[in-house]
């Protein structure tokens, strides 16, 4: 199994960027996060102050004890906690590029799924971080890249651009086709090894989020770069007699509920169980880092698939459903958005780019002591007509004297 990512972080002269060690326990430590407020045309509002903020935890107003802005890159420290917990130790600090203090980058977290893109996929995957490198990462920026199969891509965070292009050379896919998922053989965990596969993702991610959650007052984006998950796929198919496109539709008793072979079962149920456990514990994982993630399906627009791969196209575009609202999930309850069902993935990095030039980060000591309660909602309130809040739904405590791990899958 593939460890976190040992992210590496810098100070670049600011002694308030690495003062908070965001651990989450209630009442002690700094609990920050991003929001972006934008006006009727959706520009962005660039002249509020902390009293125009309301954060609600739980329903219960917060105190807002930090306040930061950053529009085009430019940091602007407003306000300064009262009290802050010292720098965390361990962490290896990079040579600082020379930047004045008031031009502060992003930090962009790379991870690519190559365990569940296809090899086709790979020359698309190749070129789109390319894209990402000329779109999305400007000067400044700290970036870092992680693979979570065998292309055995981990390169630690670096300013300098080129690093990130070069990694693209090394990617190659190594999902499964729709033909090679019919030919496993099942077990209670399904069709060969496709949960244990989901898992390894889950972990190398879960592992770098939490490295994450040492880098502090920086807006932290997570490019996910994968095709999503599905631990059932073409459970029709592949319990029907005919698997071959459209043969389970020739049989006009196929429709009727098929004793000998039914379609329900119990596997088909803790599958999606046990999906859902792991995605969710994913995005309280990035919650905590206060880092939104911005999943990507490399197929774009999705369209039919051919007859070798002995799928039926009802059952394809189910797939495809499943698969990609895995993604939306993971964006979506992390304060990111998800680039799926498009071909133009140069816009979609532009408006990724947009949201994380121009926001603020709000800080605050939760009032709540209880470390028994550890998932939180959050939501933030503009005292202003007409301002649209993007900002974290929530965040999760993270039990101390425990490693952070997601749930295991039960066999």
């Amino acid at each position: 199994m593939k460890s976190g990512l040992s992210l590496v972080v810098t100070v670049l002269g600011l002694a308030t960027l690495s003062a908070q060690q965001p651990t989450f326990r209630a009442g002690v430590t700094l609990v920050t996060t991003d929001v972006i407020p934008r006006g009727d045309r959706g520009q962005f509002i660039a002249d509020l102050t902390r009293d125009d903020f309301t954060v609600l935890e739980d329903g219960a107003p917060q105190k807002i004890e930090s306040f930061v802005m950053v529009q085009g890159g430019r940091t602007f420290n407003l306000l300064t906690p009262s009290s802050a917990a010292a720098a965390p130790d361990g962490l290896v600090l990079p040579q600082a590029r020379p930047t004045t203090s008031d031009a502060v980058g992003r930090v962009l977290l790379i991870v690519v799924d190559d365990l569940h893109f296809e090899p086709e996929l790979t020359p698309h995957v190749r070129r789109l971080m390319q894209t990402i490198v000329d779109t999305l990462l400007h000067e400044g920026d700290l970036a870092a890249v992680v693979s979570t199969g065998p292309s055995f891509i981990e390169t630690g965070l670096t300013y300098d651009r080129k690093i990130i292009a070069e990694a693209a050379k090394k990617i190659r896919g190594s999902g499964y086709l729709a033909a090679e998922i019919f030919k496993m053989l099942e077990n209670s965990q399904g069709p060969g090894d496709i949960r244990n596969k989901a898992q390894m993702a889950f972990y190398t991610a879960y592992g770098i989020l939490a490295d994450l959650e040492q880098v502090a007052n920086r807006r932290k984006a997570v490019l996910y770069i994968s095709t999503g998950y599905d631990f059932d796929p073409f459970a029709e198919g592949r319990n029907s007699r005919d698997r071959i496109m459209g043969g389970r539709f020739s049989d006009p008793l196929r429709f009727l509920v098929d004793q000998e072979n039914p379609y329900f079962s119990l596997g088909r149920v803790t599958s999606d169980i046990d999906l859902f456990r792991l995605t969710r514990e994913l995005t309280l994982a990035a919650n905590r880092a206060n880092a939104s993630m911005y999943t990507i399906d490399p197929r774009g627009l999705a369209g039919t698939t051919d007859a070798g791969q002995y799928v039926d196209q009802s059952e394809w575009r189910t797939y495809i459903q499943k698969t990609t609202s895995t993604l939306k999930y993971l964006a979506e309850e992390t304060g990111g958005f998800p680039i799926v069902d498009t071909n133009d993935f140069e816009g979609a990095l532009k408006r990724v780019d947009a949201e994380t030039s121009d926001y603020y980060v709000l800080g605050y000591y939760s009032n709540n002591p209880d470390p028994a309660h550890r998932s939180r909602s959050l939501e933030v309130k503009v005292n202003r007509p007409g301002v649209k809040v993007a900002a974290r739904r929530g965040y999760s405590l993270k039990p101390d004297g425990k490693p952070p791990r997601p749930p295991a899958i039960k066999k």
